[in-house]
């Protein structure tokens, strides 16, 4: 036998308890499955090109977890290309389904429990009956809902299980170098699963050492040679050689700029003073330990003053940081004294789990983006749950008279934990029901009403929308976007100038507040100011549409420098259809039909289905006289409008049906609808597409062709 735990086949009787552990875990978050997109989810998965597979593959490997390039300096630098691939794949499957989505959550959930039970008796060497409710409790835990239902924390759960599998290979046979070496390529694994996996390498030389110092002690000298110590040397130097690799290259990868996180993100990162740092860092972490032990207030956002700087010594908060890191220090203390006798093994393992993967989070070492994020838990958590199991394993043994009163207790235990995950998993269905939920838990949260006033002004609800957003300025009078949202639904121009005036003053590079001022000084007929605000708003970001949109109004249809404008714009993005179409109306306008429709074609290269630019290339095509390529081009939108793969039906195939079509609806149309009011109506719209007013309105509003304008631009009689 090993001196630690050689590799043997999993016992027969083991599978039950796996089996039960895992059906658990599925079970706790079938409620959640039907949830829909909300929160990170949105802008990570449903915006994220490297999501919907519109950029390349080998993107993924260059930009961040939210689409944008590492070199990008907007980049948040999160680099989590394995999850990325992961979502890609579930959408290429299934498309952008959401419960396909959370079905892998789930799945690689229950991996992770199993994994942790496996875990619990190979190396924490706790009895199988205690692993297994170990493995129960880690698959029932409130605070994993925002790692396993939330889709987004599928980087913690993906990492979770490359981190737990290369623990276990690495302690199941120390002398097999594929053994080793498998286990440093799934620690990298789960690094490029989230960040945090690289502490996989930290606490596998740490038990690593434990493990082997028995063997290497020497009473009388600190350590002795010998094929123990030689085996332990090799292992060590190819972990951290394999470790200095990878963080140097991540390190590399971040391309010489840090990620850049606002006050409103990490408010004690921002405070001057290095006793409010390190006394609110002290106590965020005892916070964090007080959310695995009590998982009852729980939230998806606890930023903006969630959570009160300790700034006094003698802040009662700070009792509770002490009494935790009293208890740290008291086993860390006992467990050195007890390293040779290795009595204590599970609570080496657990505390180990416990701090080495929280480490990241903590701000001691790096500044985060987040006062508390709960999926950040869902690895540490294993250490917490094994330390609690083990007490309950010394209690079931001492006291055999109160076993039933423990076996109850227990019971209950688990099913209060589960049926909070399932109530849990209710609040992550939909974006209202999250950030309710949200408000109800922290009402002194200004980010929360803040969002759920973005939510009530989506929904058409602007008045209870504006009291949300005013509660969010008097709980963070600094807050630049509020102050924006709020000017857009005050019908007071001049509060609302105050406001956009508030958000520029405390955010200088706020682009929605120049932009929102700009259009109000237009429509107040402040043009100077108005120009002025614009140009500011394009030295911000020279590829903000809408200032582009605004500026072309400011100028008027026919200005000498709405073509300059307008060209710029489409250089800076000539994979935009948008930006193609308006140069393309703007040329049209001027009677330079041959240069309007080639940029008419570059937007139909990169979206076929532009109703704008087809109407725009329909209009000069009929004007010149090319009937045929008209009509060829009308057959081609027909077809894209009906769902027909153009490559397998021949557009003069369709010819004969078409113009069919089109004579039965222009004659409905001549029946039905001409009157006055409506011949008045078509002829705005036909100018409002040589005039380009219609895409100045929305870029992303989509209306069908009608009828009429097709039939109008074929001349069917």
């Amino acid at each position: 036998m090993n001196r630690r735990h050689s590799s043997k086949k999993t016992q027969p009787s083991s599978l039950p308890l796996y089996s039960l552990v895992g059906t658990v875990a599925i079970a706790c978050y079938v409620n959640g499955l039907n949830g829909n997109f909300v929160h990170d989810d949105i802008p990570a998965l449903t915006l994220n090109k490297d999501v919907l597979a519109v950029n390349e593959l080998r993107l993924i490997f260059v930009n961040d977890f939210w689409g944008t390039p590492m070199s990008d300096e907007n980049s948040h630098k999160s680099y989590r290309p394995l999850t990325t691939l992961s979502f890609r794949w579930n959408y290429q499957l299934f498309g952008l389904k959401p419960v396909w989505f959370h079905l892998t959550n789930v799945f690689l959930h229950a991996v992770a429990s199993v994994l942790f039970t496996m875990l619990c008796v190979d190396v924490a060497r706790l009895k199988p009956p205690f692993s297994a409710v170990a493995g129960l409790l880690f698959a029932v835990h409130p605070i994993h809902t925002e790692a396993v239902t939330g889709i987004v924390g599928r980087a913690d759960v993906l990492a979770c299980v490359f981190f737990l599998m290369s623990i276990l290979l690495y302690h199941s046979n120390p002398s097999g170098k594929s053994y080793l070496k498998s286990s440093i390529f799934l620690a990298g694994f789960s690094m490029l699963a989230k960040e945090t996996g690289i502490t996989a390498f930290l606490l596998n030389l740490t038990l690593d050492l434990y493990f082997t110092w028995p063997y290497m002690r020497r009473p009388k000298h600190f350590l002795k040679w010998n094929k123990e110590t030689c085996l332990f040397v090799n292992r060590t130097a190819k972990v951290l050689t394999s470790f200095g690799i990878l963080l140097s290259l991540r390190l590399a990868i971040l391309q010489g700029s840090l990620p850049k996180f606002s006050q409103q993100d990490n408010p004690t990162a921002f405070h001057p003073s290095i006793f409010v740092r390190f006394s609110t860092y002290s106590y965020l972490v005892a916070f964090n330990f007080w959310l695995l032990l009590c998982p009852w207030t729980l939230s998806h956002d606890w930023q903006m003053g969630s959570i009160p700087l300790v700034t006094s010594l003698y802040d009662p908060r700070n009792l509770l940081t002490v009494f935790l890191f009293g208890i740290v220090v008291l086993l860390v203390f006992k467990l050195v004294t007890d390293i040779e006798n290795q009595t204590y093994t599970p609570i080496v393992v657990g505390l180990l789990q416990l701090t080495v993967p929280f480490l990241p989070a903590t701000n001691f070492l790096v500044t985060v983006g987040f006062v508390v994020a709960e999926r950040v838990l869902y690895i540490p958590s294993m250490g917490y749950i094994l330390l609690v199991v083990y007490g309950l394993q010394i209690l079931w043994y001492k006291y055999t008279k109160r076993r039933q009163t423990l076996a109850s207790l227990l019971l209950l235990f688990l099913v209060t934990q589960g049926l909070r995950t399932v109530m849990r998993n209710r609040d992550w269905r939909c974006r209202e029901s999250l950030l309710r939920s949200g408000l109800r838990t922290l009402p002194h949260n200004a980010k929360l009403h803040y969002n759920y006033g973005n939510f009530l002004r989506d929904t058409s609800q602007p008045d209870v929308a504006k009291t949300h957003y005013i509660t969010a300025l008097k709980l963070w009078p600094t807050y630049a976007s509020a102050h924006n949202n709020l000017g857009t639904l005050l019908s007071n121009k001049s509060e609302a100038e105050k406001h956009f005036l508030a958000a520029i003053n405390y955010a200088s590079d706020h682009i929605n507040a120049h932009y929102n001022l700009g259009q109000l000084y237009r429509k107040t007929g402040r043009y100077d100011e108005s120009e002025d605000m614009l140009r500011k708003c394009l030295l911000l970001e020279p590829t903000f549409a809408p200032a582009y949109v605004e500026m072309s109004k400011l100028l008027g249809a026919d200005h000498s420098s709405l073509y300059k404008i307008l060209k710029n714009a489409f250089d800076l993005k000539p994979n935009d259809p948008f930006y193609g179409i308006q140069l393309g109306h703007f040329l049209a306008r001027k009677d330079d039909g041959q240069r309007a429709i080639v940029y008419f074609w570059k937007a139909l290269r990169i979206s076929p289905d532009q109703h704008e630019a087809i109407i725009g290339a329909a209009n000069i095509l009929r004007k010149s006289g090319q009937k045929s390529r008209l009509f060829q081009l009308v057959t081609r939108w027909q077809l894209i409008r009906k769902g027909k793969p153009l490559k397998k039906i021949h557009i003069y195939l369709q010819e004969w049906h078409l113009r069919t079509e089109l004579k039965n609806k222009a004659k409905e149309y001549d029946t039905n609808l001409i009157n006055n009011d409506h011949l008045e109506s078509k002829h705005r719209l036909n100018m409002s597409i040589f005039q380009g007013k219609m895409p100045w309105m929305n870029k992303t509003q989509e209306t069908a062709i009608p009828s009429v304008t097709l039939q109008h631009l074929l001349d069917i009689s």
